[in-house]
């Protein structure tokens, strides 16, 4: 094989060493702080090396990333999975070696690896989403904590960290027992459809330990709520920085989100001029708050994948092929960050009455189950959003109607094609019958 890469370097990253590899020399070991990586950079130099590839492992990349693009290497971040070691061979210096000859000979594939603006709003877009789990967690605390004190509030509230919900929390953690006078905090709306069902609910057996446990649960939800509103605070002042928008507002209206809104002043506005005019909304399930959790992930250039098919690829929303004879191999592949966002999305259209998508992942449900049906619809959400950021091409809802008159005019050439074919038959033994 020809060398594509002739001077170039593999690095095997640890917690506490770093290995570089590099032809015709021994294979040198530093110390991961930053003086250390700063010598390895300079060792680099020293070599004549200006393209440099290294696995993506954990968190302990990022600051070596940083200084070897600094110092002007070219510096390929890599999948663990292209660069397997052959077995019986596992070594941290042999595998600095392995990989600098895997990229000498171009057999390894770049990492997208975010940079500038995308890369600030991801680490608080990320935090952002750890604060949310976090505070779900302490949610269920509130509601075992009700339960065991057989305060029954989780059965008839759809969700107890709704505003109804903390009402009567807050009311029962400051002393308040009366179920009536609890009741009246809720909404009209409960008040008028579920009295009687969240009078019974409010007959708990209160206990010490009990209320102990729902406080401290109730001041940890609320602490991550403030901590998820800080983010927020960050990613408006750095979009504002970032961009000025023009003071007259969109007339559009916004999708509503049902869950973890981003409170950031003219969020769509923001996508829609980094963008460039165009509006990723129009796309069936996507709302700002996702569109901006796939741009920290993706960017704004989608033509660092060359077509749809490369994109979703990438996303691990493809069908694989491991099959070996007559076996069904299962491959276990990861699942970028961006292709979750998908799969959440194609979650919610299969549970809408009205969109086509929806429609077409529960015909596929019924016959291949929730997983593939899931997989199959984010995939073809994910192609529409590749060709509308990068062709342009707007995507329009015909919605489930239009769908099924698709369908049935399908059903109707299969039918008459069938028809054709046992005319044909028929007329065939007639003849043979004649004879």
């Amino acid at each position: 094989m020809k060398k594509i890469h002739c001077h170039s370097a593999g690095i095997d990253i640890g917690a506490r060493n770093i290995y570089i590899g590099i032809d015709g020399e021994e294979v040198a070991v530093y110390g991961t702080f930053t003086s250390d990586l700063k010598i390895a950079a300079s060792y680099l130099h020293s070599h004549g090396v200006t393209t440099v590839a290294m696995e993506a492992t954990g968190s302990y990349w990022i600051v070596l990333h940083d200084i070897l693009s600094e110092a002007g290497f070219d510096v390929w971040l890599v999948d663990g999975r292209q660069t397997k070691q052959v077995p019986g061979r596992k070594t941290d210096v042999k595998d600095c070696q392995w990989i600098n000859q895997l990229h000498s000979f171009g057999l390894l594939n770049r990492c997208f690896v975010a940079d500038g603006l995308i890369k600030e709003l991801r680490s608080y877009q990320r935090l952002r989403e750890d604060h949310i789990r976090t505070a779900a967690m302490h949610s269920n605390h509130m509601q075992k904590s009700l339960i065991e004190m057989n305060i029954r509030l989780p059965q008839v509230l759809s969700q107890v960290h709704g505003a109804s919900g903390m009402a009567m929390i807050e009311a029962i953690l400051a002393g308040e027992r009366d179920s009536h006078k609890l009741l009246s905090l809720c909404h009209t709306s409960l008040i008028k459809n579920k009295s009687e069902e969240i009078l019974k609910a409010l007959e708990g057996f209160y206990t010490e330990a009990g209320l102990f446990k729902l406080r401290q649960a109730y001041e940890a939800y609320q602490f991550y709520q403030e901590q998820i509103n800080e983010c927020d605070k960050k990613i408006d002042e750095v979009l504002k920085r970032h961009q000025k928008l023009p003071k007259k507002k969109l007339k559009k209206a916004s999708k509503p989100v049902r869950h973890n809104p981003h409170k950031v002043d003219r969020l769509e506005e923001h996508l829609i001029h980094l963008f460039a005019g165009r509006d990723a909304t129009k796309i069936s399930g996507i709302t700002s708050h996702t569109w901006f959790q796939l741009y920290t992930e993706t960017g704004e250039d989608l033509l660092r994948w060359k077509t749809e098919k490369h994109f979703t690829s990438w996303l691990g929303l493809s069908p694989g092929q491991n099959n070996s004879g007559k076996k069904r191999k299962s491959k276990s592949k990861g699942k970028p960050a961006a292709g979750q966002i998908f799969r959440i999305i194609a979650q919610s259209l299969l549970n809408s009455k009205r969109i086509a998508l929806g429609e077409y992942g529960r015909r596929l449900r019924a016959r291949k189950g929730s997983r593939v049906a899931i997989k199959a619809v984010a995939r073809k959400l994910a192609e529409q959003y590749w060709r509308l950021m990068v062709k342009g091409e707007d995507f329009v809802e015909h919605g489930v109607n239009k769908y099924k008159e698709r369908l049935l005019e399908q059903k109707k050439k299969y039918l008459q094609r069938l028809t054709l074919e046992m005319e044909g038959i028929t007329a065939a033994a007639q003849v043979a019958n004649l004879q």
